[in-house]
Parts: C-alpha cells; sequence; structure tokens
C-alpha cells in the first residue's frame, strides 16, 4: 500500500515539473517498473526547475528588477487593481523563501539562513544569490528523502513526498508570471531561446 502511494505520489509530482520531456531525452533509459529511491526521484525534478528558474531570474535587468505590471499595460476599462501587485525582485525572493520552507518540511532541518530578512533584499546580484543559495538548501533536504520517510506526516495530511512535490508546483506557478514579467520588458525568456 505505501508503495502504491509513493508511486502515485511520484507520478504526480513529475506532471508538475518543468522540462520532463527534456529530461527524458538526455538521461538514461530506465525500464518502466524500476525501483527509483525518492531521493533521486524528486531531487532530478529540483534540478530541472533551477535550471530554468535561475537563467529567468538572471535574465531581467537589474534596473527592471522591480518592475510590475500596471494597468497601464493592459486594455484600458479592464477595472483590474495593480497597487498590490509583487515586482520581480519580490516574486524571486517569495520563491527562495519558500523554498525554505519546504525545504524544511521535506528535510527535517532549520535553514541555514534568516528567511524574513529575504524580504529585505534591493538589488539583483543578491536576489540571484539568495535564490541560488535556496536551491542548494531544497538539494540538501531532497537528498533525505528515504522510501521509509517519504510519507511520515510533517503537517497534517502533508508528506515530506507531497511537501518536495508542492515546492516545485509552487515555484512554477510563480515561474510563468516571471516569464510574462521577462516578455512585457521584450526579453525572450531563456527556457524559450532554445
Amino acid at each position: 500500500m505505501m508503495m502504491k502511494r509513493m508511486v502515485v505520489a511520484l507520478a504526480l509530482a513529475c506532471c508538475c515539473a518543468t522540462g520532463m520531456q527534456a529530461q527524458d531525452a538526455k538521461g538514461p533509459k530506465i525500464a518502466p517498473g524500476t525501483m527509483i529511491a525518492p531521493s533521486k526521484s524528486f531531487d532530478g525534478i529540483l534540478s530541472d526547475f533551477e535550471g530554468e528558474m535561475v537563467p529567468l531570474a538572471e535574465a531581467m535587468p537589474a534596473e527592471k528588477y522591480d518592475f510590475a505590471p500596471t494597468a497601464a499595460i493592459f486594455v484600458p476599462g479592464q477595472g483590474s487593481e495593480y497597487a498590490t501587485v509583487s515586482t520581480f525582485r519580490k516574486m524571486v525572493l517569495h520563491i527562495a523563501s519558500a523554498n525554505y520552507f519546504y525545504g524544511s518540511k521535506v528535510g527535517g532541518t532549520k535553514p541555514d539562513v534568516d528567511v524574513k530578512a529575504l524580504a529585505n533584499i534591493k538589488d539583483k546580484d543578491a536576489a540571484v544569490a539568495a535564490l541560488k543559495a535556496s536551491f542548494v538548501f531544497a538539494h540538501k533536504a531532497f537528498a533525505m528523502l528515504t522510501p521509509q520517510n517519504a510519507f511520515e506526516s510533517v503537517d497534517g495530511t502533508s508528506t515530506r513526498a507531497s511537501m518536495a512535490g508542492g515546492l516545485v508546483a509552487h515555484a512554477s506557478d510563480h515561474y510563468g508570471q516571471l516569464v510574462e514579467y521577462l516578455r512585457m520588458n521584450g526579453i525572450v525568456p531563456p527556457a524559450s531561446r532554445k
């Protein structure tokens, strides 16, 4: 029963990951039915996402890091509120903070930084460095996933495995928003340049 749940969770997480087709094309052929360690499976998904998110964060020029959409760039009379829309910088730092949150749940360890202080970062280089560091922490956390602990509850019905999938699913949502921010500034996202 536990193995069935693990297979279902891994399948769902794979569906949420970005770039999985590319991973299949470049990775070794693995026979269907082969048991894969949760740490290896989830870390592969995380690596694929990191390979898209970090270049995206690096692609936005420093002078545009506080860009946020405004009503002026949309259809007049749309009636939407833009006063609380996050800037590019804030979303990059939100993803970094979330990586620490989810990673701490997955690995059962405390973040090695003051996560609340991330919101105070003002420049691009520091924001990109914080994002990269959050992925290092998440990789360490994912390495701690085992068949024995993957489905341990860490918060109600949330397990280490569901939190690992949640990290990538959450960040992928914001990745899509940031792609639009780049395009609104005339920048082709790195993943679309291939």
